[in-house]
């Protein structure tokens, strides 16, 4: 059996979606939170048990019978998502699973400036005490349109100084997880980064939008501690606005500019542009 967690989640679900088309649904499980929430796919044939990475106790049953469980990344960050991340890993194993895989990140890194780097980074060392593959995806293509904000109403996307980044699409990564879960492509350990082929900093960003909006949108940098600032302002907990600061500081240090083909060879198919998004 093949255990997702996280599978009502934006990118656990989607996963379970590419496997159903590959594997039987009676070959696949769910550990989530709230068991209700996937009641459709109960329906459906797939072994929907609870399972919370801050109650080890249940992801005992939850992973019950395993060959493979996908460790899908919480969203916390610091010591709460490294020990979280590790309890799951630690119960898939103590369940009998052969292989333990992770959504960890292309940037994964403990010198990274960008907060939820090194938090991967230290789930990758847990992981490598037994069998096991860390994917490696792009920065979620999904961030863009939040940091694009009001651009298409004002003319301006205002943002610190960035660097190129390999935006790349949940449906594209779920897709290739599900081809890897199902034995169609495998990797032992990391994988080299799985992001479209293309790397976009905001400048490219504003130009899709002029492009496609029939008007000029200006891309304006502003300064690292007047948008933290800004942000302060309209609501956002400090720590929180310097966390996401952290984002720029490393994609303009080129954390998030690798790209690769490996992606697409799992999908079979052309990545998701980026373009598509605003289209």
């Amino acid at each position: 059996m093949i255990v997702i967690t996280g599978g009502t989640g934006k990118l656990g679900s989607l996963i379970v979606e590419e496997l159903l088309r590959r594997v039987p649904a009676e070959q696949i499980g769910v550990s989530v939170r709230e068991p209700g929430r996937a009641a459709g796919l109960a329906g459906r044939g797939v072994r929907v048990r609870r399972g919370d990475f801050a109650d080890p106790e249940s992801l005992a049953h939850a992973f019950e019978g395993a060959s493979q469980v996908l460790v899908v990344s919480t969203d916390e960050t610091g010591e709460t998502a490294v020990s979280r991340h590790a309890a799951a890993i630690d119960a898939a194993r103590d369940a009998g699973a052969k292989r333990v895989l992770y959504t960890s990140h292309q940037a994964a890194a403990e010198d990274s400036l960008f907060a939820p780097m090194p938090d991967h980074a230290a789930t990758e060392r847990h992981l490598a005490a037994g069998v096991f593959t860390a994917l490696r995806n792009g920065f979620y293509a999904s961030t863009v349109p939040l940091l694009v904000g009001q651009a298409r109403e004002t003319g301006e996307l205002v943002a610190p100084a960035d660097g190129p980044v390999s935006w790349t699409a949940h449906a594209d990564l779920a897709e290739a997880a599900a081809v890897v879960l199902a034995g169609e492509g495998r990797f032992d350990g990391a994988t080299p980064p799985l992001t479209a082929p293309v790397a976009h900093d905001l400048s490219d960003v504003a130009d899709m939008l002029s492009d496609l909006g029939g008007r000029p949108i200006r891309r304006v940098v502003a300064e690292d501690d007047e948008w933290v600032a800004g942000l302060v302002g309209h609501g956002v907990p400090e720590d929180r606005a310097t966390l996401l600061l952290g984002m720029f500081r490393a994609a303009r240090r080129g954390e998030f500019a690798a790209t690769g083909p490996e992606l697409e060879d799992l999908i079979g198919r052309p990545a998701t542009p980026l373009r598509a998004l605003f289209e």
